[in-house]
Protein backbone atom coordinates (compact mmCIF):
# COMPACT_ATOMS: atom_id res chain seq x y z
CA UNK A 1 0.00 0.00 0.00
CA UNK A 2 0.99 3.61 -0.49
CA UNK A 3 0.65 6.07 2.40
CA UNK A 4 1.03 9.81 1.91
CA UNK A 5 0.60 12.63 4.40
CA UNK A 6 -2.12 15.12 3.50
CA UNK A 7 -1.73 18.90 3.61
CA UNK A 8 -3.05 18.75 7.18
CA UNK A 9 -0.17 17.35 9.25
CA UNK A 10 -0.88 14.09 11.08
CA UNK A 11 -3.48 12.92 8.55
CA UNK A 12 -2.81 10.43 5.78
CA UNK A 13 -4.29 8.95 2.60
CA UNK A 14 -3.83 5.19 2.23
CA UNK A 15 -4.05 3.59 -1.22
CA UNK A 16 -4.07 -0.21 -1.20
CA UNK A 17 -2.74 -2.52 -3.89
CA UNK A 18 -5.68 -4.33 -5.48
CA UNK A 19 -5.11 -7.77 -6.92
CA UNK A 20 -7.84 -8.87 -9.31
CA UNK A 21 -8.55 -11.96 -11.32
CA UNK A 22 -11.59 -13.68 -12.81
CA UNK A 23 -12.88 -14.36 -9.29
CA UNK A 24 -12.85 -10.73 -8.14
CA UNK A 25 -10.45 -8.56 -6.13
CA UNK A 26 -8.32 -8.97 -3.00
CA UNK A 27 -6.64 -6.17 -1.05
CA UNK A 28 -5.24 -5.29 2.36
CA UNK A 29 -7.15 -2.19 3.47
CA UNK A 30 -5.40 -1.96 6.87
CA UNK A 31 -1.88 -2.91 7.92
CA UNK A 32 -0.83 -1.93 11.43
CA UNK A 33 2.87 -2.13 10.65
CA UNK A 34 2.78 0.10 7.56
CA UNK A 35 0.63 2.65 9.38
CA UNK A 36 2.90 2.64 12.44
CA UNK A 37 5.90 3.33 10.21
CA UNK A 38 4.10 6.30 8.63
CA UNK A 39 2.68 7.93 11.77
CA UNK A 40 5.51 7.12 14.16
CA UNK A 41 3.61 5.12 16.76
CA UNK A 42 1.32 2.10 17.00
CA UNK A 43 -2.43 2.55 16.62
CA UNK A 44 -4.44 0.93 19.41
CA UNK A 45 -7.88 -0.08 18.18
CA UNK A 46 -10.74 -0.07 20.69
CA UNK A 47 -13.88 0.25 18.57
CA UNK A 48 -15.16 -0.22 15.02
CA UNK A 49 -18.13 1.70 13.58
CA UNK A 50 -20.19 1.58 10.40
CA UNK A 51 -22.55 4.25 9.06
CA UNK A 52 -24.90 3.99 6.09
CA UNK A 53 -25.96 7.30 4.52
CA UNK A 54 -28.12 8.37 1.64
CA UNK A 55 -26.84 10.78 -1.00
CA UNK A 56 -26.25 14.28 0.35
CA UNK A 57 -25.90 13.32 4.00
CA UNK A 58 -23.15 15.26 5.80
CA UNK A 59 -21.78 13.81 9.03
CA UNK A 60 -19.47 15.98 11.11
CA UNK A 61 -17.46 17.98 11.86
CA UNK A 62 -16.77 15.72 14.85
CA UNK A 63 -13.89 15.46 17.32
CA UNK A 64 -13.16 14.16 20.81
CA UNK A 65 -11.27 15.51 23.82
CA UNK A 66 -7.56 14.67 23.94
CA UNK A 67 -6.42 12.61 25.72
CA UNK A 68 -7.44 10.05 24.69
CA UNK A 69 -9.28 11.45 21.71
CA UNK A 70 -10.26 9.28 18.77
CA UNK A 71 -7.80 8.58 15.99
CA UNK A 72 -9.78 7.27 13.00
CA UNK A 73 -8.97 4.95 10.11
CA UNK A 74 -11.82 5.31 7.64
CA UNK A 75 -12.78 3.54 4.42
CA UNK A 76 -15.86 2.94 2.25
CA UNK A 77 -17.27 -0.53 1.60
CA UNK A 78 -20.19 0.55 -0.62
CA UNK A 79 -20.81 3.70 -2.65
CA UNK A 80 -18.70 6.83 -2.39
CA UNK A 81 -18.05 9.79 -0.09
CA UNK A 82 -15.79 12.80 0.10
CA UNK A 83 -13.99 12.56 3.43
CA UNK A 84 -12.65 15.74 5.07
CA UNK A 85 -9.97 16.29 7.68
CA UNK A 86 -10.11 19.70 9.37
CA UNK A 87 -7.33 21.13 11.51
CA UNK A 88 -9.05 22.43 14.64
CA UNK A 89 -5.93 22.39 16.83
CA UNK A 90 -5.49 25.89 18.24
CA UNK A 91 -1.98 27.09 17.49
CA UNK A 92 -1.43 24.76 14.54
CA UNK A 93 0.21 26.29 11.46
CA UNK A 94 -2.74 24.93 9.44
CA UNK A 95 -5.49 25.82 11.95
CA UNK A 96 -8.86 26.18 10.23
CA UNK A 97 -7.66 24.57 7.01
CA UNK A 98 -8.83 21.24 5.57
CA UNK A 99 -8.04 18.57 3.04
CA UNK A 100 -10.17 15.89 1.41
CA UNK A 101 -9.98 12.37 -0.01
CA UNK A 102 -12.56 10.60 -2.15
CA UNK A 103 -13.32 7.20 -0.65
CA UNK A 104 -15.08 4.74 -2.92
CA UNK A 105 -15.08 1.12 -4.12
CA UNK A 106 -12.97 1.91 -7.17
CA UNK A 107 -9.66 2.96 -5.63
CA UNK A 108 -10.69 1.63 -2.18
CA UNK A 109 -8.62 4.25 -0.39
CA UNK A 110 -8.66 4.89 3.33
CA UNK A 111 -7.88 7.98 5.40
CA UNK A 112 -6.20 8.18 8.80
CA UNK A 113 -6.81 11.13 11.13
CA UNK A 114 -4.82 11.60 14.32
CA UNK A 115 -6.42 12.53 17.62
CA UNK A 116 -7.48 16.17 17.85
CA UNK A 117 -8.35 16.60 14.17
CA UNK A 118 -11.89 17.28 12.98
CA UNK A 119 -13.62 14.75 10.74
CA UNK A 120 -16.56 15.00 8.34
CA UNK A 121 -17.82 13.44 5.15
CA UNK A 122 -20.54 13.92 2.56
CA UNK A 123 -22.20 10.95 0.84
CA UNK A 124 -22.07 11.02 -2.96
CA UNK A 125 -24.31 7.97 -3.41
CA UNK A 126 -27.26 6.35 -1.70
CA UNK A 127 -26.34 3.65 0.82
CA UNK A 128 -22.80 5.02 1.14
CA UNK A 129 -21.31 2.69 3.73
CA UNK A 130 -18.41 4.03 5.77
CA UNK A 131 -16.41 1.86 8.19
CA UNK A 132 -14.21 3.36 10.89
CA UNK A 133 -11.54 1.83 13.09
CA UNK A 134 -11.06 4.09 16.12
CA UNK A 135 -8.54 4.32 18.93
CA UNK A 136 -11.01 4.74 21.80
CA UNK A 137 -14.62 3.97 22.60
CA UNK A 138 -17.35 6.57 22.14
CA UNK A 139 -17.99 8.71 25.22
CA UNK A 140 -20.80 11.20 24.69
CA UNK A 141 -19.54 13.71 27.26
CA UNK A 142 -16.16 13.96 25.49
CA UNK A 143 -17.50 14.24 21.92
CA UNK A 144 -17.97 17.63 20.25
CA UNK A 145 -18.87 19.13 16.92
CA UNK A 146 -18.45 22.14 14.66
CA UNK A 147 -21.09 23.12 12.14
CA UNK A 148 -19.92 21.73 8.75
CA UNK A 149 -21.63 24.65 7.00
CA UNK A 150 -19.55 27.21 8.93
CA UNK A 151 -18.34 29.66 6.23
CA UNK A 152 -15.12 30.23 8.18
CA UNK A 153 -14.20 26.59 7.63
CA UNK A 154 -15.56 26.68 4.09
CA UNK A 155 -15.95 23.00 3.28
CA UNK A 156 -16.79 22.57 -0.40
CA UNK A 157 -19.33 19.87 -1.22
CA UNK A 158 -19.35 18.60 -4.82
CA UNK A 159 -22.43 19.05 -6.99
CA UNK A 160 -22.88 15.30 -7.25
CA UNK A 161 -23.72 15.19 -3.53
CA UNK A 162 -26.84 17.27 -4.06
CA UNK A 163 -28.45 19.25 -1.24
CA UNK A 164 -26.64 18.79 2.10
CA UNK A 165 -28.64 16.81 4.69
CA UNK A 166 -27.53 17.30 8.31
CA UNK A 167 -28.68 16.05 11.68
CA UNK A 168 -30.18 18.64 14.06
CA UNK A 169 -27.14 18.11 16.32
CA UNK A 170 -24.69 18.99 13.55
CA UNK A 171 -26.80 21.96 12.41
CA UNK A 172 -26.82 23.30 15.98
CA UNK A 173 -23.08 22.80 16.47
CA UNK A 174 -21.03 25.97 17.08
CA UNK A 175 -18.86 27.72 14.53
CA UNK A 176 -15.10 27.26 14.65
CA UNK A 177 -14.71 30.70 16.24
CA UNK A 178 -17.33 30.01 18.90
CA UNK A 179 -15.88 26.59 19.67
CA UNK A 180 -12.44 28.15 20.13
CA UNK A 181 -13.83 30.94 22.33
CA UNK A 182 -15.58 28.41 24.58
CA UNK A 183 -12.41 26.36 25.04
CA UNK A 184 -13.74 23.26 23.25
CA UNK A 185 -10.91 22.92 20.77
CA UNK A 186 -7.68 21.00 21.39
CA UNK A 187 -4.38 22.84 21.76
CA UNK A 188 -1.79 22.04 19.10
CA UNK A 189 1.19 21.78 21.47
CA UNK A 190 -0.75 19.59 23.90
CA UNK A 191 -1.91 17.28 21.13
CA UNK A 192 1.59 17.00 19.69
CA UNK A 193 2.87 16.10 23.16
CA UNK A 194 0.21 13.39 23.30
CA UNK A 195 1.41 12.01 19.94
CA UNK A 196 4.95 11.95 21.34
CA UNK A 197 3.75 9.99 24.37
CA UNK A 198 2.24 7.37 22.05
CA UNK A 199 5.63 7.11 20.34
CA UNK A 200 7.45 6.75 23.65
CA UNK A 201 8.65 10.36 23.49
CA UNK A 202 10.34 9.91 20.11
CA UNK A 203 8.02 12.03 17.94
Amino acid sequence: MQIRELTIPDSYEITPVQRGDDRGVFLEWYRFDHLEEAIGHPLTLRQANTSVSKRGVVRGIHFADVPLGQAKYVTVTHGAVIDYVIDIRVGSPTFGKWDQVRLDTVDRKAIYLSEGLGHAFVALTDDATVSYLVSDVYTASREHGINPLDPEVGLVFPDEAGEPLLSPKDLDAPSLTDAAASGLLPNYDDVRAFYASLAGGKK
